[in-house]
């Protein structure tokens, strides 16, 4: 079901206030459906005429697992270290998020965002552990406008393990994935996280989101139409005229063929 913090609610109404959305974020542990549901609402709200597009900040954590496996790695951490991996994830992060504001604010258009900054404040959390990390990446992502809505794609950890495993283009360990969630559900922003029950199949997801952005989704009141001004009282027509009748001789009508 559709779970919305009291603080969320009231940004929310905010937000429908102002009638207008700029970015909304999609986050959450890997496995979550992030990807898809984003791509699904960009898609949405350009058919409802709000002109949005969808953009992927990955920090190449993936990337560079499947580099370091070639290099004949078992990881990223072990090709980056972990200090490493952390910087170049914020780094390339934070470049995707710098690119997708520009790029969406110039064109006027809505950022759906698949990952923002709280993922990299998750990971941080996860992979370090240490605060002076956290305050630097939040050090250097101050200036990232908050979204308007934030979807926190909540998945239990063994539901995440199981698609990973079924995408198989990556892998993820259980001990990682109970972190990486518990990290979410301790940032200061899930407060105002719109929290998705995202261990539903894909649809229903994609039915939560929609119930929460629905006045975007729905097309708005018909425009309001001013009566016409009242017609004059008809003028009544004057009676008909008789017309003459055409002179007859001897019965018979004048000009007539015989």
């Amino acid at each position: 079901m559709l779970s919305v913090a009291p603080s969320a609610q009231d940004r929310h109404r905010e937000t429908v206030g102002r009638g207008r959305l700029r970015v909304v974020a999609l986050v959450g542990i890997d496995g979550s459906g992030k990807t898809t549901q984003a791509h699904r609402l960009a898609v949405a709200l350009n058919r409802a005429g709000v002109h949005s597009t969808y953009w992927r900040n990955a920090g190449g954590r993936r990337w560079f697992g499947r580099a370091a496996r070639r290099l004949g790695r078992p990881d990223a951490v072990r090709l980056l270290g972990p200090t490493g991996l952390l910087i170049v994830e914020s780094i390339l992060r934070g470049l995707a998020i710098v690119r997708a504001l520009l790029r969406s604010a110039v064109r006027r258009r809505l950022a759906v965002m698949d990952r923002y900054a709280v993922d990299q404040y998750a990971s941080v959390r996860v992979h370090s552990g240490s605060s002076r990390g956290e305050r630097l990446a939040r050090f250097f992502y101050r200036f990232f406008p908050e979204p308007e809505v934030t979807f926190l794609l909540s998945v239990e950890p063994a539901e995440a393990y199981r698609r990973i495993g079924i995408r198989g283009t990556d892998h993820e360990s259980m001990e990682y994935l109970v972190a990486a969630d518990a990290a979410y559900r301790s940032l200061p922003e899930y407060a105002t996280f719109v929290v998705i029950d995202a261990n539903r199949p894909p649809d229903e997801v994609t039915a939560q989101i929609a119930v929460y952005l629905r006045p975007w989704l729905t097309p708005g009141p018909p425009p309001t139409v001013r009566s016409p001004e009242p017609s004059p009282a008809p003028v009544p027509a004057p009676p008909p005229v008789a017309s003459p009748q055409p002179p007859v001789v001897l019965g018979r009508a004048v000009g007539s063929i015989g």
